[in-house]
């Protein structure tokens, strides 16, 4: 691999997007400004600026017209991708014509670090704080399935991604674990267990390959050294569990990893405020378990 070093953000990366055709990637950081990409080179295109506080999500439309991020500044802004032009909802105001959420989940202790839609949008998944996942219904609220306390997480969940069919997906932990889960049963498929903890997951949308990526806490090792922290992406066989390579560059954890849809790339944020962009060569294409 050939790594592409996009320095684009003044503090620590948080949440790294690609659009569906995968030839822009969108990139968030504690810096308060969202960075769109070229995919292929690492050129960069803009930033989006009006956040006064850390961006930690964001999604791009189907027609990558449209960019969304959440920030810790209490918004959500709404982009247009080629102008940059937003416009912003409130965390703390209510629309004129009503005083009531569309739907208010309840029963879960701590934050929520992950919430995403289920298949056809009928349900949603959380994970966080408390270590569980739970399969919500999206209409009513009421809770369905939550992951086995024993088999599940020990720890907060860091991270959450889903197949390209939404069958299953993989959460990471603190507890130095990533685990692939089916999505209708919420049924443990596979366990990777790693050396450190894990912060940002990804599963290849074209070959049985998982990302997992982290590191120790920035504030218990040297910037300087990248072994002491294990500050490297790591691939896993998603059936076989194994470890099949790994992928240093980062002084700091890894926070964000996401694959290209063509899967022949992916890119990774870091602590150090860096992105680093790795298409990969032809070795990877011909590992065999």
């Amino acid at each position: 691999m050939r790594p592409i070093l996009m320095k684009g953000h003044e503090r620590p990366l948080t949440f790294l997007r690609y659009n569906r055709d995968g030839d822009l990637l969108f990139s968030c950081a504690k810096d308060h400004t969202p960075t769109v990409w070229y995919a292929d080179n690492g050129d960069r295109l803009g930033t989006y600026r009006g956040h006064n506080g850390a961006v930690w999500t964001c999604d791009v439309s189907r027609d990558s017209a449209r960019l969304i991020t959440g920030s810790a500044d209490q918004t959500a802004k709404l982009w247009e991708v080629s102008t940059g032009r937003s416009s912003s909802a409130s965390a703390s105001t209510r629309p004129p014509e009503t005083e009531e959420s569309a739907l208010v989940i309840t029963g879960i202790k701590g934050r929520i670090n992950r919430a995403v839609w289920g298949p056809l949008n009928r349900t949603i998944i959380t994970a966080g704080e408390d270590a569980t996942i739970r399969i919500w219904d999206s209409e009513t609220g009421q809770l369905l399935k939550e992951s086995d306390k024993e088999s599940g997480h020990q720890k907060t969940i860091t991270s959450l991604s889903k197949s390209l069919d939404w069958s299953h997906f993989i959460t990471g932990s603190l507890d130095k674990s990533a685990k692939l889960w089916d999505t209708r049963t919420l049924t443990l498929i596979k366990t990777y267990v790693t050396e450190r903890p894990v912060n940002a997951v990804d599963i290849s949308p074209t070959h049985d390959t998982v990302v997992l990526g982290g590191g120790q806490d920035a504030m218990n090792v040297t910037m300087t050294d990248r072994r002491a922290g294990k500050f490297e992406a790591k691939f896993y066989h998603k059936i076989l569990q194994e470890e099949i390579g790994g992928v240093k560059g980062h002084f700091g954890p890894i926070n964000a990893l996401a694959f290209n849809p063509d899967g022949r790339s992916f890119s990774s944020g870091g602590e150090d405020g860096y992105v680093r962009l790795h298409h990969f060569d032809s070795d990877y294409f011909s590992i065999k378990m």
